[in-house]
């Protein structure tokens, strides 16, 4: 284990050290932020610090450092806080300067006061963002990280747990809420906040607790918390990530790692749900914030824990079989990946055979498949969900399609951005199953839905809706369709399946070709799957002048059915299966391959076309 707890077990003690050290020179916070990243580069450390994807919250040490794998479902106004702030000892009239940096109660020792007016205060600014566990991430990935999770964190509950490392969805149930009642603390903090920094009187910080088998009750809440999860039936925390650098480098969507200080006193709630209590009493001409949106941004911590952060980077994707970052010079000269490299070929065989068995036998449909695994070629085929990172599977019914919420839209009474189902990260694989589709009609909903599906396939972006207007989001997301018919969606690429076998029972072969693939093969899968997706691509200028001349030809050949559309979709097939085969740029072999690819898959469908008598 790297050696020194102290910053995993006190990280602001080591901000205040540096604080003290420097005073109020801004040397201080740079130093902060190169200490942790020189801790996290020791062999490991990572890895042994506590993640709240895997560890229940109840688990972690207030105050303590963490790490969150994330996405920012919502960016909330800029707040003000106390950067810097000054109390005063009643007794000796003795001052002492305080940090505000990564905390949201400024402590006082004893008979200590804070001096609002203290020339010394300084009010800074740090940006709030709403964020939850990354939308559709894939059962394998979150048991890979919580394998790979070698903190080792002890409960703040009366029990003791029967193992060290759990899943956070082993601990759903558990709602954690402060026990001690509002009463218990009225006497112990002074009313009122200055700059988003709240204050107490206590010298003592209060702590979160929790008992065996007790679902404890939340402050006064009406109504459950919308945790606001994109996907239905997501499970996990959702943060209140307090960012406090180059935070414009960040939109709604993107995936974080993030590394900071939490927070979860119980005084939050209470100081949220006095303010709320209390802003009733105001006029109205005069309450900026209404009591919905003071419920929706200051939730009971409990509930959703805040997180200060010191180090935050995007995630290029959440494989945690592969290196963080794949485009960077030394991940690319690494080790592990060169070695993966040089078997490649092999690999991408065994990928090609087990594919082939899930469709039935139709070893062009696999090839279509691995070539829309690792591209944003949308094809119609059937889905093997075992390889996606993230991946939703929506059943395009009547009824989901007139029900669910597609589109996320802005609530101006609660000041938030509610989500809808197609606010999802980039590389997210969707997969469409028209298959349950039957006879009914679509309402106004269902139809803009299936606009908003249209939009997401052609124009890569979703709408997002604010009322008075659109807001245009661009997505990179993977989209499979799977049709027995004339599909609703538009397709760039679709591939009529032909099975060559027929099980007897579908879901007994599927298990039994699955039971069937070694762990470190279906590892190796999905890191061939993910790693191609970051390898560079070109074509020289003598292929090109080759594939110029070889499309003339084509087209003296046959004009009236190769346009100039043909000769694009030839050259995203022979892009991703150069790239499929890890040759990063496009060989006479691969273009002559990926003509006779096209060629039979549409020798296929215009077969299926005369067999139906119309066009699919």
């Amino acid at each position: 284990m790297p050696c020194g707890e102290d910053w995993l077990s006190h990280p602001l003690g080591i901000v205040q050290g540096f604080f003290a050290q420097n005073g109020v020179s801004p040397d201080w916070e740079k130093k902060v932020i190169e200490y942790f990243k020189e801790k996290l580069k020791e062999n490991n450390a990572p890895k042994w610090v506590p993640s709240l994807n895997e560890v229940p919250l109840h688990y972690l040490k207030p105050n303590s450092f963490v790490k969150f794998r994330c996405m920012i479902q919502d960016m909330f106004d800029p707040e003000f806080y106390m950067g810097v702030y000054e109390t005063v000892n009643q007794n000796t009239k003795a001052r002492v300067l305080h940090f505000g940096k990564y905390r949201d109660i400024a402590e006082c020792g004893p008979q200590q006061e804070l001096d609002l007016n203290s020339p010394r205060s300084t009010t800074l600014e740090r940006q709030t963002f709403y964020c939850v566990p990354v939308p559709g991430e894939s059962t394998w990935v979150k048991e890979a990280y919580v394998n790979a999770n070698q903190a080792r964190v002890s409960p703040s509950t009366s029990y003791t747990p029967s193992r060290h490392k759990r899943s956070y969805e082993d601990d759903e149930d558990m709602d954690l809420q402060p026990h001690k009642q509002k009463d218990q603390h009225a006497g112990a903090r002074q009313s009122g906040s200055a700059g988003g920094l709240q204050w107490c009187g206590e010298p003592k910080r209060l702590e979160t607790e929790a008992s065996t088998g007790q679902q404890l009750s939340s402050l006064n809440f009406s109504s459950p918390f919308d945790l606001n999860f994109p996907l239905p039936g997501e499970k996990g925390p959702a943060c209140l990530v307090k960012v406090y650098e180059d935070w414009e480098g960040f939109k709604v969507n993107d995936v974080l790692e993030l590394y900071g200080v939490l927070s979860v006193d119980p005084v939050l709630s209470i100081l949220g749900n006095d303010e709320r209590d209390a802003s009733a009493l105001l006029d109205p001409m005069e309450c900026t914030d209404t009591a919905e949106e003071q419920r929706v941004h200051s939730p009971p911590a409990s509930l959703v824990p805040r997180i200060h952060v010191i180090l935050a980077q995007k995630l290029q994707h959440i494989n945690p079989l592969l290196p963080a970052c794949l485009n960077k010079e030394e991940s690319r000269t690494c080790k592990f990946v060169s070695a993966f490299m040089s078997e490649l070929s092999p690999v991408r065989a065994e990928l090609l055979g087990f594919l082939t068995h899930a469709l039935l036998g139709d070893s062009l449909a696999a090839e279509y498949l691995i070539l829309h695994l690792i591209s944003t070629v949308k094809l119609r085929s059937l889905l093997i969900k075992a390889f996606p990172l993230q991946s939703f599977r929506l059943q395009m019914t009547i009824e989901n399609m007139n029900h669910l919420k597609f589109i996320p839209h802005k609530d101006y009474t609660a000041n938030r951005l509610v989500s809808g189902l197609l606010q999802l990260p980039n590389n997210t694989s969707l997969f469409i199953d028209e298959t349950l589709l039957e006879q009914g009609q679509l309402d106004t909903p269902g139809v803009h839905n299936v606009t908003a599906l249209s939009n997401l396939i052609t124009w890569q972006k979703v709408d997002y809706d604010f009322s008075y207007h659109q807001m245009e989001f661009p997505c990179s997301i993977n989209v499979l369709i799977t049709s027995e018919g004339r599909s609703l969606l538009p397709a760039d690429c679709q591939i009529h399946l032909q099975p060559q076998l027929i099980p007897p029972n579908m879901e007994e072969y599927t298990n039994s070709l699955l039971s069937a693939v070694l762990p470190s093969v279906l590892n190796k899968f999905r890191i061939y799957l993910t790693l191609l997706r970051f390898l560079d691509y070109s074509i020289s200028d003598e292929i090109t002048k080759a594939v110029e001349d070889d499309f003339v030809e084509m087209r003296k050949n046959d004009p009236q059915s190769i346009t100039a559309d043909d000769l694009h979709q030839l050259l995203v097939v022979a892009r991703f299966l150069s790239l499929s085969a890890g040759q990063t740029t496009l060989s006479r072999e691969r273009w002559l391959r990926a003509k006779q690819l096209e060629s039979l898959r549409r020798n296929r469908l215009q077969q299926q076309k005369c067999v139906n008598g119309n066009e699919l």
